[in-house]
């Protein structure tokens, strides 16, 4: 059976990531918990949702960016050939 509620280690450990990142994105309210006991707790679908918050901040930059260079690189063709 899956643990539903994770403690901050189970979060660092299944994000790869040190458990300080992990107590310090909840600090600032980005990696959604509470606390009992005064530890951090986090419910395993609330992990799975801030996996697909990034996925999907990340995923449309690579494209965005290399748009953004297409365009650049157009602009300086035209620029050159105005020169001309």
């Amino acid at each position: 059976m899956t643990k539903e509620i994770l403690d901050a280690q189970e979060v660092a450990d299944l994000l790869r990531l040190h458990v300080r990142t992990v107590m310090k994105l909840a600090n600032l309210g980005q990696l959604r918990g509470f606390k009992a006991g005064g530890q951090w707790r986090f419910r395993r679908e609330a992990i799975e949702e801030y996996i697909r918050e990034q996925e999907e901040k990340y995923s449309g930059q690579k494209s965005t960016s290399e748009d953004s260079l297409d365009t650049h690189s157009t602009d300086d063709s035209q620029h050159k050939e105005d020169k001309s």
